[in-house]
């Protein structure tokens, strides 16, 4: 299962189903849960936690430090979950001691060639970062985000569930849950209908997203005045509450 010219620290918890590929190196602190498949010329550095049922690809570098300057390689974090595919030269750095110390990816995800996730990032489940797509220190993306190709991400930003940020989008505010961003900086176009379907959502959850969107975006209301005025749809419909949370919570304000 492993193969002869592949490198790996004696320190490294690798459980007997992993599969390991020519060339690659397994660092020390190192952990590598079952039915895993790293292919070859794959650096793996460590403290790194590795789920069950992950495929890391050819070239692709997981758990270096951070190039943040303030960073003067501390033992910090990554953990990656169950079932998520890492495509070619992708690169996931830990965290830093500055902040969360941890770089922490879910389940189910998709991270497609060259991809970039930077120290003390918070993803969920079923994320989708396509080609070349690169996410800043610190970032937050919740469940189900989609990012097109060459998607970039500023620091601190967090991007809401089952958002979609087009090719080429340049986000340096938070995006809400639902909404869809492009452009350099990126501004709104309407929610993520067709990600939303996918999901089975009815065509009542969808109106009501939109009803909220377009308060929120097209009345000339203050956001505090249009959430105020979501009271009650908020009580009737959980999707709209994720929405508008997503906005309450934000810390870099909203891409308007």
């Amino acid at each position: 299962m492993h193969h002869s010219t592949a490198i790996i620290d004696p320190s490294a918890k690798i459980d007997d189903s992993v599969e390991i590929g020519p060339y690659s190196v397994i660092g020390p602190d190192v952990t590598i849960g079952r039915d895993s498949k790293i292919e070859s010329h794959v650096i793996l550095k460590g403290p790194t936690q590795i789920g069950q049922r992950n495929h890391v690809f050819q070239f692709s570098t997981i758990g270096d430090g951070s190039p943040d300057k303030k960073y003067k390689d501390e033992p910090t974090l990554l953990i990656i979950g169950d079932d998520n595919i890492i495509r070619e030269g992708v690169t996931i750095h830990r965290g830093t001691v500055q902040d969360k110390g941890e770089t922490r990816i879910g389940n189910n995800n998709l991270i497609m060639a060259y991809a970039h996730i930077a120290h003390d990032c918070i993803l969920g489940n079923d994320i989708v970062l396509t080609n070349q797509a690169a996410l800043a220190g610190s970032v937050k993306v919740g469940d189900g985000a989609i990012f097109g190709g060459y998607a970039i991400v500023h620091q601190y930003c967090s991007i809401g569930s089952y958002s979609f940020c087009a090719m080429g989008s340049s986000v340096n505010k938070d995006v809400p849950a639902y909404v869809k961003v492009r452009g350099n900086p990126a501004k709104p176009f309407g929610i993520n209908v067709t990600g939303i379907k996918r999901l089975g959502y009815t065509s009542e959850v969808v109106e009501s997203l939109r009803s909220a969107y377009r308060s929120v975006y097209r009345k000339k209301m203050t956001v505090e005045e249009a959430i105020s005025d979501l009271t009650d749809l908020r009580k009737k419909n959980e999707e709209v509450n994720i929405f508008l949370k997503s906005i309450e919570e934000s810390t870099r304000g909203i891409s308007r």
